[in-house]
């Protein structure tokens, strides 16, 4: 009897791509760099107390408007150098890092939380649409600065005019993005099988409306963090944010352009943080953006 020939072993099958969004999104390795940038600031920012070399707030006339420890007159205490009061650079950069990045965290948070909020309710109940929307489209017509100006006479200058502010402006624009997506997710075939076995009106907002509009709500509150930053600190250099003597990036770089031509590092360095951390929060909400928009899928 002979034995029967051993059965060829079947071809293994393909491994099931997982995470495809993550592979592409480590495939951008500029959105990578920004992302790694980002996490740097931010670690910056939380840990600024202790990496600070010295007291943001000291002041020595005898040292001030001394250049970066790479020019001549530089000095390794100080290797940013010192502002026109002495003050050391990159202890008040770390500072005014941190707070610039707290004002734009909390005026995005608190303007996308409420954006959120009215534009899911604008698509569900189609009664209350109209006012929602032509609330959103007159407080779509005040520009953000024109806000920090209203706030900043009304309860002075300072950071909760700009917060207030920047957080008011960031809720027309959300309550439109959530609006449209959730205007999608409302025509789907799921809603109204939820509605036919019952679901209260509570679950389908937050359990199927909520959860599959979020992904687009968040990749433009990551762009709208930039604008944010940019918006404040461009309030700040007009003098409506945080008041000397703060540290605050927008302030730091308004600081500094009466002595531009003496000592530029006071103004140009600020103004570098700015641009990069705007630039790396853009950067990332585009790759976030390709990554999560099915339109926008290569493979």
């Amino acid at each position: 009897m002979t034995a029967s020939p051993a059965a060829a072993p079947a071809p293994d099958a393909p491994a099931p791509r997982r995470f495809p969004a993550l592979r592409r999104l480590f495939r951008d390795k500029l959105a990578i760099a920004a992302a790694f940038i980002l996490i740097l600031l931010i670690a910056a920012a939380i840990l600024a107390p202790w990496l600070a070399p010295n007291d943001p707030y000291l002041t020595n006339t005898r040292l001030r408007m001394l250049p970066p420890v790479w020019e001549a007159r530089g000095r390794w205490q100080f290797l940013l150098g010192t502002d026109g009061l002495g003050r050391c650079m990159l202890s008040r950069l770390l500072y005014g890092l941190q707070a610039t990045m707290l004002m734009g965290v909390i005026a995005t948070a608190i303007g996308g939380s409420i954006g959120i909020v009215l534009g899911l309710i604008s698509a569900f109940y189609r009664r209350l649409d109209g006012l929602i929307m032509h609330m959103s489209d007159i407080l779509l017509s005040f520009p953000a600065i024109l806000l920090g100006l209203a706030f900043a006479a009304v309860v002075g200058p300072g950071m909760t005019a700009v917060v207030v502010s920047l957080a008011i402006a960031t809720i027309p624009t959300v309550v439109r993005v959530t609006r449209a997506s959730a205007l999608v997710v409302m025509g789907q075939d799921f809603i109204e099988a939820g509605r036919s076995i019952g679901l209260t009106d509570g679950t389908l907002l937050v359990r199927y409306l909520a959860l599959n509009c979020i992904s687009s709500v968040f990749v433009y509150l990551t762009l709208r963090f930039g604008q944010v930053i940019l918006l404040g600190s461009a309030l700040s250099f007009l003098g409506l944010g945080a008041q000397p003597p703060i540290a605050e990036l927008g302030t730091m770089a308004s600081a500094g352009r009466n002595e531009l031509f003496l000592a530029p590092h006071i103004s140009v360095i600020p103004s570098l943080v700015i641009v990069v951390l705007v630039l790396c929060a853009n950067l990332l909400g585009d790759a976030l953006r390709d990554m999560l928009d099915p339109r926008l899928r290569h493979g």
